[in-house]
Order: C-alpha cells, then structure tokens, then sequence
C-alpha cells in the first residue's frame, strides 16, 4: 500500500443515530432517562443483596456483580453518547475511542463468563444439593469472579490491541454512536492477514466457550428437573426463568448480528441493535430479576417496613 493512502488518526466523527436536531434532542431525553433507570435499578438489587443477609447465597453474588457490571457498561457508552446528542458534534478523540473501545471490549467478555457461572451455579444447585454449599463456598465464589475478570481484560486487551496495531486508512468518520470494536476494525487498512484471525479466534473462544457452559448446565438441569416431583420442579425451574431471560436477550442479539446479511441498510440496523444490548438489556435485567422473585420480593418489602 502506497505511504499516501495511510493517515495517521488522531480523532474520528462519529456519524450517531441521526442528524436531525429535534431527533437528537428526542433521543438524548429518552436515552437520558433509559440511562438514569438502569443505574438505579441496578444499584438497588446491589443494596437489597448487601443489606439482606437472606440473600448472601451464591446466586445473589453473582448477580450483584451482573448488576454492578452492567453499571460499568451503560457508563462506558452512555455519557459519551449524550454529550454528542445534546451538542451535534460526535468528535472523539483517538485515545478516548481506544478507551471506550477497551472497556466495552472487556466488559462484554466478562459479562459473557459471568453468565456462564451463573448457570454453573444453577445446575449446581440443582443437580448437586447436597455438594453445592461446600462447591460453592465464599472463597470459591471469589476465584470464579476473579478468573472471569481476568479472563475477559485478558480477551479484551489482545482484541482492541490487534485493532490499534494496524494503521487507519480512509475518512475517519465512524458510521455509529461509539467505538465498538468490530466497527472500529472495519476502518483500517487491509493488511491484517496477521491481526485478524487472532481476533476472530480470540471472539470465537469467549463467546462459544461460554455459552457451550450454559447449553451443558441447562441440559443437565433439565435432566434433573424431569426427575423431580411437580412442586420440586416448579421451583427449581422458578430460580432459572430468569438467568434463561437474560441469556437470551445477550446471545440472541450477538446471534442476530452474526447471521445479518452485509450492505449499507444493515449498517443502521446494526446501530438500532447495537442500542438494544447497550442500553435497553442493562435496564431490563433488574426487572427481569425482581419480577417474580419472591426474595427480592420479601427484601423490598422489608427495607421499606424499616
């Protein structure tokens, strides 16, 4: 490739979701409002859990760090998407697009062991009662945590690092609402014969390994459940509708941008999902866990008795 066709990025223009000014008024008050649900929604299941010693079982540990992990992602994106909407200017400097890019990277690899562990532990306690306090101890909650945590900075940073590695080539205006990673890629030059299978090994590894955990747990679940008397199996399946929610909300819409067609309309189809797991499935997953929990039930009414 020719020296003058390699440009030497320093920021990029991200296009949004529209260039109307009312749309882009419109969409930073919903957005602004959507954002402010789900921080609330999920600090308050971190409270309950933390302030409720009924709940301090493995099940609520994990989910408390779902919540509080979902807190990080919506805050990656979101506040930068605001200013743009509320500004018109979707200008963002090189190191502030390689940051974001980084921690939705790595935050999304972890989510996705963190939802593996979280059926683990169902199938746990599901299929191994009477081993499942002793398997599932508080020390051992703490390795699982820490090795998703390292495991998906690990996964992140070989992604985003393969990404920066290779020179940017062309216009600098991104055709999305924040750097995200696979877009980002698209934008630089072609030479990436080296970057690019590491980086589609890399994806491949932390989405199929997981959820080939999550297939096995539910199997085994299931398997269990058909054994069990009928209140037995109301209850065990009672604990599980909600993980099972939530895992089809992530994977279907990863699923469904992995089987999309190419071409420009799939562009801002992408953009329209890409709000979807950004925003609306952190701000679903505390109702989707309180709903028909009973101990989240019996926990709010307590903190309000007091």
């Amino acid at each position: 490739m020719r020296a003058e066709n390699v440009t030497f990025v320093t920021e990029f223009i991200l296009v949004g979701l529209s260039n109307h000014r009312k749309t882009q008024i419109l969409l930073f008050v919903v957005f602004f409002l959507m954002y402010s649900a789900t921080i609330v929604g999920n600090l308050l299941i971190i409270v309950l859990v933390w302030t409720n010693p009924c709940l301090h079982t493995p099940m609520y540990f994990f989910l408390t760090h779902l919540a509080g992990l979902e807190i990080c992602f919506v805050t990656s994106t979101m506040p930068q998407m605001l200013a743009h909407q509320i500004t018109g200017n979707g200008a963002i400097s090189f190191t502030r697009c390689v940051a974001q890019m980084y921690a939705t990277t790595c935050l999304g690899c972890i989510e996705c062991l963190l939802l593996a562990g979280m059926a683990y532990d169902r199938s746990l306690a599901i299929c191994s009662p009477l081993t499942y306090t002793a398997v599932m101890s508080r020390k051992h909650q703490w390795q699982l945590i820490s090795a998703f945590w390292a495991v998906g900075f690990l996964i992140g940073s070989v992604n985003v690092t393969c990404t920066i590695s290779v020179p940017f080539c062309g216009s600098n205006h991104i055709n999305h609402f924040f750097c995200e990673q696979p877009v980002v890629f698209k934008y630089t030059c072609k030479e990436t014969r080296y970057t690019e299978p590491i980086i589609l090994i890399a994806s491949t590894l932390i989405l199929v390994g997981p959820f080939s955990v999550i297939l096995t747990s539910y199997g085994c679940i299931l398997y269990s459940v058909f054994r069990m008397s009928r209140v037995g199996r109301r209850k065990a399946l009672s604990t599980c509708t909600s993980h099972l929610l939530v895992v089809f909300l992530f994977y279907g819409t990863l699923i469904f941008m992995c089987i999309r067609p190419s071409g420009d309309e799939v562009i801002d189809r992408d953009k329209q999902t890409a709000v979807f797991y950004i925003l609306v499935t952190p701000m679903l997953n505390p109702i989707i866990y309180s709903l028909r929990n009973k101990e989240i039930h019996k926990a709010v009414a307590k903190q309000l008795r007091r």
